[in-house]
């Protein structure tokens, strides 16, 4: 969970985003048959301005961490959130990925899940809420089941983003199981114009192969395999390897091979000893 997030609240937008919701995504005009989005409002400079979520009901009584006797948590949901706050000296840490998690078993940051998440960590359920509201890839509302994000940064945007959002909302025609929208930045800057399925990096997305892309989606079958980011060639072969959600990367080996890092070599410029003034000093 990288990114925080940008742009107008749904509220604030118009249209829909394949999921019946308003939506949240970038600007495009003009494209027969599809309702148009308004642009994100941006400064002069071309900055997003910022946005808000949904205001706190003052007139609630203040949350209290639940009581874990009275709070049925799912036993791998439950061991799961463990390990990550295993990972952490201070276990507020785990938040992210403890949500995250708790959205993966329950499709979306429900108060039930965020109540689970809060009885295991000993966190109330505020405390949590403001961690899922501040990152975009933590969803406080239902959503599809699959997550379609396209970038709308500046690499992509200049690449023809708007365009293939649109194309992507009309392929998807509506389809409550798809979950589409904008995104500020994915960080693929050089597979523009691209998107995210699933967690899945694919690009750069031409026109005319959304519609195929859309139904590989609602297919369960990999969206454009050749143009998928863990498929491209890299100089470390396992860095093509896709991960699972709670992997980190592979285990450091006990002795790396290769010369030793520079800070590590002997400096060819002998150290002045210690107590020897600057008038000993050659």
């Amino acid at each position: 969970m990288k990114r925080k997030k940008a742009g107008t609240r749904a509220a604030d937008q118009v249209g829909t985003n394949g999921r019946g919701k308003k939506a949240r995504g970038t600007a495009f005009d003009g494209h027969e048959g599809v309702s148009p989005i308004p642009p994100v409002p941006r400064f002069g400079h071309g900055s997003r301005v910022p946005g808000w979520d949904d205001a706190a009901d003052l007139r609630k009584d203040p949350a209290v961490v639940p009581d874990a006797a009275t709070t049925p948590v799912p036993a791998d949901l439950r061991a799961e959130i463990e390990a990550h706050m295993a990972k952490y000296p201070d276990h507020r840490s785990a938040s992210i990925p403890a949500l995250a998690a708790a959205q993966r078993h329950h499709g979306w940051c429900s108060p039930e899940a965020v109540e689970q998440v809060a009885c295991v960590m000993g966190l109330t359920p505020g405390y949590l809420f403001s961690v899922a509201t501040f990152y975009d890839m933590l969803e406080t509302h239902p959503v599809g089941r699959h997550s379609i994000f396209v970038c709308t940064n500046i690499s992509c945007s200049l690449c023809g983003a708007d365009d293939l959002l649109a194309a992507v909302l009309e392929a998807a025609d509506g389809d409550p199981d798809l979950n589409i929208r904008s995104f500020e930045c994915l960080g693929a800057c050089d597979i523009a114009p691209m998107a995210s399925v699933d967690g899945v990096y694919v690009g750069p997305v031409a026109l005319d192969e959304v519609g195929t892309l859309v139904a590989q989606i609602k297919a369960g079958e990999p969206p454009l395999p050749a143009k998928q980011l863990g498929h491209r060639a890299v100089a470390e072969p396992l860095a093509a390897i896709p991960k699972g959600p709670t992997t980190y990367g592979g285990q450091m080996p006990e002795e790396a091979p290769g010369p030793p890092a520079p800070v590590e070599q002997q400096s060819p410029i002998p150290l002045q000893d210690e107590g020897q003034g600057e008038e000993g000093a050659t």
